[in-house]
């Protein structure tokens, strides 16, 4: 780990892209300012913790089985397969 002592105001730089700066103490407390691309998460560690804690979750779940819907307006057939698509009309072709 790298250790830096930095003043209110003062900055550093991670990889050219991400700027972190120390907007002001108070007490035991230090504002930290952090400029980094949108495609950079930026979180709070707790938030970090939680977050990888319900991805692994999500992992590890047993899916249940959701019912299945019944279709509206469409006629029935057999599972998984779709109504036969209408031939596209031609413009300007009127049958008499």
């Amino acid at each position: 780990m790298l250790i830096l002592s930095r003043k209110s105001g003062e900055s550093i730089v991670i990889d050219g892209r991400i700027r972190v700066k120390v907007v002001r103490v108070e007490g035991d407390v230090v504002k930290v300012g952090i400029e980094a691309p949108a495609s950079v998460p930026v979180h709070r560690q707790e938030v970090y913790e939680e977050i990888q804690s319900n991805n692994q979750q999500a992992l590890t779940r047993q899916s249940t089985a959701l019912p299945k819907l019944a279709a509206v307006g469409v006629p029935a057939g057999p599972a998984g397969s779709r109504p036969a698509a209408r031939p596209a009309k031609k413009p300007g072709l009127v049958k008499a």
